[in-house]
């Protein structure tokens, strides 16, 4: 039997929707303005500028074609990304409970890597530097490079992509699944209930472990310093996306604010039982959470390096220990 939603609750889930996609176009400002110009002592962009005015600027850039061997599942993995970072807010929201098996950790979870191979197949699928392509080796006349591999510069993001996804997002996904092991449910919905009756679950010994490795496996996923292995200079810094243009390189900015807020709500509903609902008081904290979780970011990467990879893995080890610590800790509460 399929459960149809009520009037209501659809006009509460649009809004919801709406307002959430509103506030993430204001979080890239705050995050450049606010945070990074102020600690480097510069005035910064205008507010509007990194989260709308770049991508209303780049949706009337002339489009190129790209040398890719699947075009147009090149151009649309942007998109794709956009609706698994849509999903995820939308199974998110309280009156999208009644589907059970879509409001659940394991689907949060599982839309993540969804999110994630995107960077994979982004990097893959570009056979081009700056959308021209280039013999590798040169195959001019008199040059000869015998048994020399081709590569490209976006294949090295793919690769890292690739590790990102093997390593990197264990302690995220580890901190999501510390509220399960207390409540004993995947569900969000036994979730929300438990820290209603119980108060939340940050304010346990498990809850605050957890709340840490959160906050790591937030920040690897975001691909923010420290942890920004997908950006590096080898690939003029912009890594498996640097080959898109015109629309789909502002769907790329908008896909990075977006999926900033539906993370802080996300711990918001996992961890203080504040969760997105337009029509509920508590949809203000969970907003501030949101907004938060950016600033702590931010702050933390105006004064950090980069990582090496001797660096990042045993930060992956300790997070993910961690986590595994803090899953334990909330099956015996």
């Amino acid at each position: 039997m399929i459960t149809i939603l009520s009037f209501k609750s659809i006009l509460a889930i649009l809004a919801t929707l709406i307002i959430a996609f509103i506030i993430s176009i204001f979080i890239p400002g705050i995050e450049r303005k606010y945070i990074h110009g102020r600690i480097q002592q510069r005035i910064g962009p205008p507010l509007f500028s990194p989260g709308l005015m770049a991508p209303i600027k780049f949706f009337f850039k002339e489009n190129l074609k790209p040398n890719s061997p699947l075009p147009k599942l090149y151009k649309s993995l942007p998109v794709i990304s956009f609706i698994v970072i849509f999903l995820i807010l939308l199974f998110i929201i309280p009156q999208f409970y009644i589907y059970g098996s879509l409001a659940s950790v394991i689907a949060i979870v599982g839309l993540l890597k969804v999110e994630e191979i995107a960077y994979v197949l982004m990097g893959s699928l570009s056979k081009s530097v700056m959308s021209t392509g280039m013999s590798f080796p040169d195959k001019i006349k008199g040059a000869k490079h015998l048994n020399v591999k081709s590569s490209f510069i976006e294949d090295i993001s793919s690769s890292r992509a690739l590790r990102l996804i093997i390593f990197g997002s264990f302690p995220l996904y580890l901190a999501l699944f510390v509220p399960v092991s207390t409540v004993g449910s995947v569900y969000l919905s036994d979730i929300l209930s438990y820290q209603i009756s119980h108060g939340p679950i940050l304010f346990s010994v498990s809850g605050i472990i957890g709340a840490i490795v959160f906050f790591i496996g937030y920040m690897i996923l975001l691909n923010e310093y420290p942890f920004a292995i997908l950006k590096t200079k080898a690939d003029v810094i912009e890594g498996p996306y640097m080959e898109y243009s015109s629309k789909y390189r502002a769907i790329n900015y908008i896909n990075r604010g977006f999926l900033i807020f539906v993370l802080g709500s996300l711990f918001s509903l996992m961890f203080l039982g504040y969760p997105s609902n337009i029509f509920s008081w508590k949809f203000i904290i969970n907003v501030l959470v949101a907004l938060i979780f950016p600033v702590l970011m931010a702050i933390l990467s105006a004064f950090s390096p980069i990582f090496t990879n001797k660096q990042f893995y045993p930060v992956i080890l300790v997070s993910s220990i961690f986590g595994v610590l803090a899953i334990l800790l909330g099956l015996l509460i």
